[in-house]
C-alpha cells in the first residue's frame, strides 16, 4: 500500500531568520507535512523564488505585505496554490514559546485540524 506523500508547506516572512523559520522547525518530522521557509528581503537567510513556489502545495505568509509581495512579483508561480495569510506581526526571535502558540493557534484556523 502506497503512503501518501506529504502535504508541501512553504512558511514567508521578512528575513527568514525568526517567524518562517520557527514555523519550518515546528514541521521537523512531522508525518504529513513537509515545510520550508523562506524571506520576501534581499537579505533574508533564504529569499523566495519561483522554484519555491513551485514546491509548495499550500504557501503561507506571516504578514499581508509579504502576500502582496508574491502576487506582485510570482503571479504565474501562484496560480493554483493556496495561500494563506497568519497575521503574525515581526517581534519575536527564532524558537520564541509565544510564537510557537501563535503559529500552533493560527495554523489550526487556517488548517482546520490540530496539525501541531
Amino acid at each position: 500500500m502506497l503512503t501518501p506523500s506529504p502535504t508541501q508547506l512553504l512558511f514567508i516572512c521578512s528575513q527568514n531568520r525568526w517567524r518562517s523559520l520557527t514555523a519550518e522547525r515546528l514541521f521537523d518530522h512531522h508525518p504529513k507535512y513537509e515545510a520550508r521557509s523562506a524571506g520576501t528581503e534581499p537579505g533574508a537567510r533564504v529569499r523566495v523564488t519561483a522554484g519555491h513556489l513551485g514546491w509548495a502545495d499550500t504557501i503561507i505568509v506571516m504578514e499581508r505585505k509579504h502576500a502582496d509581495y508574491l502576487r506582485q512579483k510570482f503571479p504565474d508561480s501562484l496560480a493554483g496554490k493556496r495561500l494563506l495569510t497568519l497575521r503574525i506581526p515581526d517581534k519575536f526571535q527564532f524558537m520564541d514559546h509565544i510564537l510557537q502558540d501563535l503559529l500552533r493557534e493560527r495554523l489550526r484556523e487556517h488548517l482546520g485540524e490540530d496539525i501541531l
